[in-house]
């Protein structure tokens, strides 16, 4: 893309209101932040705390906290955390050419869109992190002490929050700003794990005389696994693998070489691939097979993936194969492996309980990696569905190995920050805002943890497509996010231990 797009594109959206909040946002879109890579947005944050002449603490893990004094005449304010993460989710489409380790995210209006050109848009949790600094920048906003937790790898494994020093902050009020819906105040989300699987192979030399093809599944929506979960979304790894166990069957000396499919543990499936052989005598059969097939998936998904794609081409043959043992035991246990929504709470209603995420398949040198995620609002029934999944592979002979997982916050109805972001939301806007429990899990557990009777709140502006390069903001909605967490911060109670 031209220089002069980029510079007209990042006009369109610093002229949206409030605007120190965009100009925020625009700049880190220029700052990339991969999970794990946060190096770079560090330095911006550092720097950017330096020059305000703010307290500036990079604790030993890399978090960041940036404090900030009350403005006069709000000394006696209880102090106020407001947290949000730095990393951001890097996907991005098959036909995007970008390095997320360097380049720049390209955001966009559309509509009544923010958007990113091909790429994960980053507004999880830019968008919050953009607010804070909005607000450690402003001089014409009441607010008691305020401190800006800035958190490291919460996408890939919540790092940042399992070392965040217990003796690091000072406020027992903490706004978490990495919700993704507008309207919705969240006092509670799940805990999750995940389950790795190793699945060791043999190379078996491909037979010259035999064809070769590209399997793809492509065009699907992918997003969050966990508030994605319930929305009847297609699985590209599942979708690839029932093409594949049928072929298995349908065709003599039917042969995998390679299965790569989806990329992060907390994405559903966007995208797979497979690389096949067969005798040439059944190449035919099977490129009407996949067209047929291709047909009844986007039958099963018309709603819910109307771009579902199933294609196959030729290809170059391959100098190995899997072996054949391996592949069936292989291509058993993904049809087997759970997907998707395995309990509906019984308290809440609408409310995911329990869900599983088969995340990704790769296969490499001398194994295949499978990469699945579990959550639930229920700890047994977290371990109960993570197991299951390990009962599965087991039986495929793989090995499994277990994260340590991360607790869910438990709902507090009784939340003092609770009843004053409820008057505030009501005296903006005219109406009651839903509070509610969230499937997807956030730092508030393990900040929690760390911090017993921590007073927690967790909300932002709307956000859909997370996890996916169809992340989308809902313009309308960010300036309703900014104006609830100003009227929040000017109602704070007096701190009459102090």
């Amino acid at each position: 893309m031209q220089i002069k797009q980029i510079t007209i594109m990042s006009e369109e959206i610093s002229r949206l209101q409030p605007a120190s909040l965009w100009r925020y946002f625009l700049e880190i879109c220029e700052v990339p932040r991969p999970s794990k890579k946060e190096e770079k947005i560090a330095a911006y944050l550092v720097e950017f705390g330096k020059k305000a002449g703010l307290e500036t603490i990079v604790d030993e893990i890399g978090n960041i906290l940036i404090r900030k004094p009350a403005t006069p005449g709000m000394e006696n304010r209880k102090t106020v955390v407001l947290q949000s993460h730095i990393d951001m989710v890097c996907e991005k489409n098959s036909d995007t050419v970008h390095d997320f380790d360097n380049d720049p995210i390209i955001p966009y209006i559309e509509g009544e869109w923010v958007k990113a050109r091909g790429t994960t848009l980053g507004a999880d949790d830019g968008i919050g992190v953009a607010a804070q600094l909005a607000l450690l920048q402003a001089n014409d906003i009441a607010h008691g002490p305020i401190e800006c937790l800035f958190t490291v790898d919460e996408e890939t494994g919540l790092t940042g929050a399992f070392g965040l020093d217990p003796g690091l902050l000072k406020g027992r009020i903490l706004l978490n700003l990495d919700s993704e819906d507008e309207g919705e105040i969240f006092i509670g989300c799940a805990g999750g794990i995940d389950t790795v699987i190793t699945l060791d192979y043999k190379q078996d030399p491909a037979v010259k005389e035999h064809a070769a093809f590209v399997v793809k599944v492509s065009g699907l929506k992918g997003g969050h696994s966990g508030d994605d979960i319930n929305k009847g979304l297609g699985n590209a790894n599942k979708v690839l693998n029932r093409l594949l166990w049928e072929s298995e069957r349908r065709y003599n000396d039917f042969r995998l070489a390679l299965f790569d499919g989806g990329n992060l543990r907390n994405a559903i499936a966007r995208e797979a691939m497979a690389l096949i052989t067969l005798p040439q005598n059944q190449a035919a059969a099977f490129e009407k097979y996949v067209a047929d097939y291709n047909l009844i998936a986007r039958s099963e998904y018309k709603v819910t993936e109307p771009d579902l794609s199933v294609r196959c081409e030729k290809a170059e043959l391959p100098e190995y194969l899997i072996d054949q043992d391996t592949q069936s035991r292989l291509l058993n246990a993904l049809y087997a492996c759970p997907h998707g929504v395995i309990a509906m709470s019984a308290d809440i209603p609408n409310f995911v309980e329990t869900s599983t995420n088969l995340a990704s398949v790769k296969t490499r040198k001398d194994n295949i990696l499978i990469t699945t995620s579990q959550r639930s609002s229920v700890d047994t029934a977290k371990r109960n569905v993570a197991n299951m999944v390990v009962s599965v592979f087991n039986l495929a002979g793989a090995r499994s190995e277990h994260s340590d997982g991360y607790p869910g916050w438990t709902p507090n109805p009784d939340s003092e920050i609770l009843d004053i972001s409820r008057v505030a939301y009501n005296k903006l806007f005219k109406t009651e805002p839903k509070v509610l429990a969230i499937h997807a899990g956030l730092e508030c557990g393990l900040i929690g943890e760390k911090y017993p009777g921590m007073d927690m709140i967790s909300y932002g502006p709307t956000i859909k497509g997370a996890h996916s390069p169809d992340e989308r903001l809902l313009i309308d909605t960010v300036p309703m996010f900014w104006d609830l967490t100003l009227e929040i911060l000017k109602n704070i109670p007096e701190n009459h231990s102090a």
